[in-house]
């Protein structure tokens, strides 16, 4: 992974959303879980894990999404659906951005993918470290010191 440029600035699809990350990523992801293939009607979703401090919506409003309820408050432009960011009750030090929301995205590559129990059995990635559900939460600052190394 390369570091970013920051500023980093970019919008949801229609454009009514616009963010701003001035803070390097603690770590990068792709998540293979069901919920995620189905929100991002895809293979995958893509995670920038950036800390809050870093990390602004600059115009527009979000709106809720996802289930709408529990621990995972997944925000999205209401005009477009864009997924646009994600935040875990608990985990209070980083925010998910998605990074296809930035106009530059050519520093994204995920470090770790997780929930490959659940991976589509053509979908690969280039992630450093591979886990079949979330890794443990004792890893997690183990793992981001590793990605602040490599970046």
């Amino acid at each position: 992974m390369t570091t970013p440029n920051l500023p980093l600035q970019g919008t949801c699809r229609c454009g009514d959303v616009a963010v701003e990350l001035t803070a390097p990523p603690l770590m990068t992801a792709a998540c293979h879980c069901t919920g995620c293939q189905k929100m991002s009607a895809s293979a995958f979703s893509l995670t920038a894990m950036v800390p809050p401090y870093g990390f602004a919506v600059t115009r527009g409003e979000t709106r809720r999404g996802g289930l709408g309820e529990g621990q995972l408050d997944h925000q999205f432009c209401p005009r477009c659906m864009t997924w646009v960011f994600t935040r875990i009750a608990g985990l209070d030090y980083f925010v998910s951005v998605r990074p296809t929301m930035f106009e530059d995205t050519s520093w994204f590559s995920p470090f770790i993918e997780t929930m490959t129990q659940d991976r589509l059995a053509w979908a690969t990635t280039p992630a450093r470290h591979s886990f079949e559900a979330f890794p443990a939460m004792e890893d997690i600052p183990a793992l981001m010191a590793e990605f602040a190394e490599s970046a």
